[in-house]
């Protein structure tokens, strides 16, 4: 078929407040060209903050999930450009994968299917992630005489224990959606005629979770990667502190009143009813 129209290489679907978006590249096998990236950014800026969206799902269109980047449009047509036109189509990238790790909303990743390179960028900014067992994912790229760059080789490194992290970039060997979760580069994996359902099914556990609480609860296990214990601890404070300051303290006060006084909330077989909270 013609090349895709770029507002085109993005196909967004909102349905119960769960917004599904696509990569829409399946004769590509969704790799990410220049213009797949820039609509990206347009799309998740969009949806970010629409009143109609809880949650938002990030999958492909087809057979794959992602490909990983498009070689001849991303680094063919670029490299002959020089490094002006590299940096430029880096920086769209780099900048929708950053956009997606600090999401204000909770995302989950749906892995139907081909899962390699570039894709672990966005893969590892997604906040849950669920494959199916036949998804395949790989980094391929020693194959071809190159190192995963990208972010994908950190990607490998921080998700996956050390020894299977390199062999898998030493190896250029694919791994099945199973094989991605025991090694945790996934959340989890079903049978693909299962993959849909489960993905809708934590979606909507999250959708009835105060979503102040869902933003900073994500944000704080990502940033306290990098910190030592002490530092965690006072930053979880402050974090708490901020989160009262943005409804936290109104929803604290809500569920209090469910579980001592209305016993119809109990923390460890689900979430509160957080439409009840007076914002």
């Amino acid at each position: 078929m013609s090349e895709r129209a770029e507002q085109d290489t993005v196909a967004v679907k909102v349905e119960n407040r769960i917004a599904w978006v696509s990569y829409n590249r399946p004769e590509k096998r969704n790799c990410m060209s220049p213009k797949l990236n820039r609509q990206m950014l347009r799309v998740l800026e969009e949806l970010e903050f629409r009143e109609d969206v809880g949650v938002l799902v990030l999958t492909g269109e087809g057979d794959a999930f992602s490909a990983g980047m498009d070689l001849k449009e991303y680094f063919r047509e670029n490299e002959a450009l020089g490094i002006g036109a590299i940096r430029k189509s880096q920086r769209e990238a780099y900048s929708w994968w950053d956009r997606l790790r600090w999401y204000e909303k909770p995302t989950i990743g749906m892995i139907n299917g081909w899962a390699f390179g570039g894709a672990y960028g966005p893969l590892h900014a997604l906040d849950i992630v669920v494959a199916s067992d036949d998804a395949t994912f790989g980094l391929s790229e020693i194959n071809w005489g190159i190192l995963p760059g990208g972010g994908a080789s950190k990607v490998a490194q921080e998700l996956m224990p050390f020894r299977k992290a390199i062999y898998h970039a030493m190896m250029g060997e694919n791994l099945t959606g199973k094989q991605a979760a025991e090694q945790g580069l996934v959340t989890e994996s079903v049978p693909h005629d299962q993959l849909r359902d489960r993905v809708l099914e934590i979606a909507e556990v999250l959708l009835k979770k105060d979503p102040n609480a869902l933003r900073a609860t994500k944000w704080a296990m990502r940033r306290m990667s990098e910190m030592t214990f002490d530092n965690a601890m006072d930053y979880l404070i402050r974090a708490q502190e901020a989160l009262n300051g943005m409804g936290g303290m109104a929803a604290r006060k809500e569920a209090t009143k469910q579980f001592l006084d209305d016993k119809t909330f109990k923390p460890g077989l689900g979430a509160f009813d957080a439409t009840k909270v007076a914002r």
